[in-house]
């Protein structure tokens, strides 16, 4: 549903111009010998897909996905760009980037990663009948297609190391985009059947999976340091365990008995206790994490103007105020738009907002309208995943949308994330169900486009509003930030208005570490900076 203090949004198209100008170097010569010892425990959850990057779109395969491959580019604690596989990004209009590869880096099978590695796994993302998750990503180069197979003609290769990428119309912020997974390179030996790959994936990042048996579904997977790569995440540690945890009590009980090194989400059971308990090892501090569930409008009840009508009155039946200072101690600030306060260009002053707050009467009202329309029968469910720590919260929506409503709401509960992520996108779920979005790269846009474009990858209710499709791509076109952010918060005026989400909060990470780590911190999107961890 592929977070720190600060984010790029406006800053963001700054950023990848200093990125596209100048480069940053690579590695230092590789990293042996410089690991502080021992391997890091973690916690994590199984990937719903095998790890093919461009098909994988939630945190679970995510988090694994970028320890064994290296991008063009990488993020940093902070949400910066910097080059990674990227000798230099160049480009004079914003439309056509002239893209250097590093010379001799290998994958970790000993294939070179060169400018095929590139243009054969985004061609592969792009083909409608490979059906990858994140194939909206490639949608901007020349030549890709919604309606049929077409090749990405905007891709050229120059030589080995140097490759060219023609847009559609200029994105001045298509270099800070290469660090999300599904712009990694595959080698040529992933083509030859990628569904084994995606079971034993070839990369060419920090970290590798440790030999055969590495991944063991639904328990695990064990990841190695890639002795060969010289770029600057260079590993502090002698490699990642990823437990997959049936639920975060858990895995905080594992952080507790020294059995777990760092856990990236402390359970809710444990927020009002969690500070004195681990005394100074744990963060709380503002991600670019947003909360929110789905209603889909092919659902009875959830379509026109009935529809429209129940979903404003849902999210004013919600106490988000009361639910976030009773259940989330704090970790959570009720949402007021649909991306995150740590991306700039951010606004909490958006025209229609009103409907995210809490407003009984007024729900009890819409909802009577729409039963003027056709009477509501049956129940309102949300379905979650049992095994992300996510009870307490529905059920306090659940409750709060019953007593103010006076209809029958309960959470719908699935053992595991892959389990309820599979009814998703084949969308095969009944119910309304949860959702959210933890940033792909720090930028406005990667909170709209993604989740709320007509055909995006990650658009799990299927919304489409072609006035939101326009001044999104007028937004991404735009080479002055402040119109752009304009734009874009107009686009999100609409999207309260229409509502494809329900918005709740925004989310901190919150976690901690054991006594056997130092140098633990968690990035801008959450995630720890697994490299920098060390271990004595």
């Amino acid at each position: 549903m592929k977070m720190r203090r600060i984010g790029l949004g406006a800053a963001a198209i700054v950023a990848a111009s200093a990125l596209v100008l100048t480069g940053c170097a690579g590695g230092d010569g590789g990293n042996e010998g410089n690991n502080a010892g021992g391997v890091i425990t973690t916690n994590g959850s199984e990937p719903q897909n095998p790890l093919i990057p461009t098909n994988t779109n939630e945190t679970g395969g995510g988090k694994i996905l970028d320890a064994i491959f290296a991008g063009l580019v990488y993020y940093d604690g902070e949400g910066a760009a910097h080059n990674d596989v990227a000798e230099s990004i160049e480009t004079e209009d914003s439309q056509t980037y002239t893209i250097t590869i590093r010379e001799g880096l290998e994958f970790t099978n000993g294939e070179p990663v060169n400018a095929d590695s590139f243009i054969d796994a985004w061609n592969y993302g792009a083909l409608l009948s490979n059906e990858q998750l994140s194939s909206y990503f490639f949608e901007d180069i020349e030549g890709f297609s919604w309606d049929e197979d077409s090749e990405l003609t905007g891709l050229e290769k120059v030589s080995e190391t140097e490759f060219t990428v023609t847009l559609k119309q200029p994105l001045s912020d298509f270099p800070l985009r290469l660090g999300y997974s599904a712009y990694y390179p595959l080698p040529a030996s992933a083509f030859e059947d990628m569904d084994a790959f995606g079971e034993n994936p070839i990369g060419n990042g920090p970290y590798m999976l440790d030999g055969e048996g590495a991944w063991k579904h639904d328990e695990r997977i064990t990841l190695a340091v890639n002795p060969d790569y010289d770029g600057p995440r260079e590993p502090q540690n002698d490699g990642l365990e990823i437990v997959f945890y049936a639920n975060q009590d858990a895995a905080y009980a594992d952080l507790q008995g020294g059995n777990l090194d760092v856990l990236d989400a402390i359970p809710d059971s444990a927020f009002a206790t969690y500070q004195d308990e681990l005394g100074d090892r744990w963060a709380n501090q503002p991600a670019a994490i947003f909360q929110s569930f789905t209603i889909p409008e092919r659902l009875a009840h959830w379509s026109g103007e009935e529809g429209n009508l129940r979903r404003q009155a849902i999210s004013m039946a919600i106490n988000r105020e009361e639910i976030t200072d009773v259940i989330f101690e704090g970790t959570r600030t009720p949402a007021s738009d649909f991306t995150s306060p740590v991306i700039d260009g951010w606004t909490d002053e958006l025209e229609g907002a009103e409907v995210l707050e809490y407003n009984p009467d007024e729900a009890k009202k819409l909802w009577a309208e729409a039963d003027a329309i056709s009477p509501f029968t049956g129940s309102f469910q949300i379905a979650y995943n049992a095994d992300g720590g996510h009870q307490s919260w529905v059920d306090a929506v659940a409750n709060s949308v019953k007593n103010t409503l006076g209809i029958d709401a309960s959470g719908q509960p699935y053992p595991t994330f892959a389990e309820a992520r599979t009814l998703i996108t084949e969308r095969q779920i009944q119910t309304a169900f949860r959702t959210g979005w933890q940033a792909d790269y720090p930028g406005l846009f990667n909170f709209l486009g993604p989740l709320y474009a007509t055909n995006a990858g990650s658009n799990d209710g299927d919304y489409s509003n072609p006035e939101f499709d326009a001044l999104l791509a007028e937004g991404s076109t735009s080479t002055d930030v402040e119109e752009g952010t304009a734009l874009f918060q107009q686009a999100q005026e609409i999207l309260l208005q229409d509502l494809p989400v329900i918005p709740l909060w925004y989310s901190n990470v919150t976690g901690g570490w054991s006594e056997s780590v130092e140098n633990v911190t968690f990035g801008w999107n959450s995630v720890p900076l697994y490299h920098e961890i060390t271990k004595g």
